[in-house]
């Protein structure tokens, strides 16, 4: 590359990435471009035992704006699959898409460039120990070629986003967990990215902590606009912050959806076994069983005492995961159903009465 070349390239990058973050408003026509579009995808690998095949047609459509998650078990091709979307890892076959321009089509100067529009966030942090927070900020904004007095009022503003303006001296070492992401999700925004990739980010995080990254991301999502991809193999994050989801087994897609459709009425068998916090409970009851989706009704109804007067019959319950939100009764329930099947017939109107959704375990 000539001097002048680079030159070029530098002011661009200065230009674009000195602009601090603004509210960003998807529109209708710029919507109609997806953030990421996904056709055909496969991926293998060669190793000494032969071919490994992590992907297998993989069609995936993800909307700028939204909160997409990609869900599956140790295994199924989730990691590799948000590598693909990038193109750090390339495709055997299929085409990505970002915002509209195939990624593979891309010289690699151009690929670059569209790599700087999507940041991405690890389960380890991934930070230079030998950097304090601020610098590993900035460490993003050097290798755009960002004049050093900008880089680091960039940096600092980052860091005030994710609420570490205090900590901005300090190295990895004297972080916690919680802090270390945010550190992580300030380099992220280094380059005002249009997508962030979340690769089970929370996953080395203790459960308060995951909800307070969680709290900030789709802080981010409502603020900037920035389209998020969460990888992980935990329902209950996906739950907690996903418009959308995508299911993967066995390097393929099993099932897609709104995260209520999945949750409400799951399809696939791995759809159920990521839902249901015990699998499919096989072989550990002998009759009957329920699950009942608990989505919107009132947490002060006392929809079971109601149940056992107007049936009188009495439920076992295998399992309960709710949640009171605002009064509001979200979550699900595993009961056993009586034994006596007019009895169990009557409990499962009833509650279907009481506009509960109602799904009865036929392998259990």
């Amino acid at each position: 590359m000539s001097h002048a070349a680079e030159y070029r390239l530098k002011q661009e990058a200065f230009i674009r990435y000195n602009r601090p973050m603004a509210n960003t408003t998807i529109t209708q026509e710029s919507r109609a471009v997806p953030a990421i579009r996904i056709e055909n995808l496969s991926k293998s690998f060669q190793t000494a035992g032969g071919t490994v095949t992590a992907l297998r047609d993989i069609n995936l459509t993800i909307q700028k704006g939204d909160i997409y998650g990609i869900i599956g078990l140790s295994g199924a091709g989730k990691s590799t699959l948000v590598r693909c979307m990038n193109l750090l890892e390339r495709p055997t076959e299929g085409t990505v898409y970002f915002d509209g321009r195939d990624l593979n089509a891309l010289e690699p100067k151009e690929l670059r460039r569209a790599r700087w529009q999507i940041g991405m966030i690890f389960q380890q942090f991934n930070l230079l120990e030998q950097r304090t927070a601020l610098q590993n900020v900035l460490f993003a904004l050097e290798i755009t070629g960002q004049e050093k007095d900008a880089a680091k009022k960039r940096a600092l503003e980052l860091l005030e986003i994710v609420g570490l303006s205090d900590r901005a001296d300090s190295y990895p070492a004297q972080l916690s967990g919680g802090q270390k992401q945010r550190v992580a999700i300030a380099r992220a925004l280094a380059n005002n990215p249009s997508v962030i990739l979340c690769d089970e980010a929370t996953s080395a995080l203790d459960p308060k902590t995951t909800r307070q990254i969680l709290d900030l991301l789709k802080e981010l999502n409502k603020k900037f606009g920035i389209t998020i991809i969460v990888i992980t193999h935990e329902m209950a994050v996906v739950e907690e912050i996903c418009t959308n989801v995508a299911i993967i087994d066995n390097s393929r897609i099993a099932e897609t959806g709104t995260v209520e459709q999945i949750f409400n009425n799951p399809q696939t068998d791995i759809a159920r076994r990521m839902i249901y916090p015990e699998g499919d409970f096989n072989g550990k009851v002998g009759q009957r069983a329920i699950r009942i989706v608990f989505d919107g009704a009132s947490s002060y109804e006392p929809v079971f005492a109601d149940m056992i007067l107007e049936c009188k019959a009495l439920v076992n319950i295998m399992f309960a995961d709710m949640k009171n939100l605002n009064g509001t009764a979200i979550g699900q329930m595993i009961i056993q159903l009586p034994e006596d099947d007019s009895t169990a017939e009557h409990v499962i109107g009833f509650l279907r009465a009481r506009g509960l959704i109602v799904e009865e375990l036929s392998n259990v």
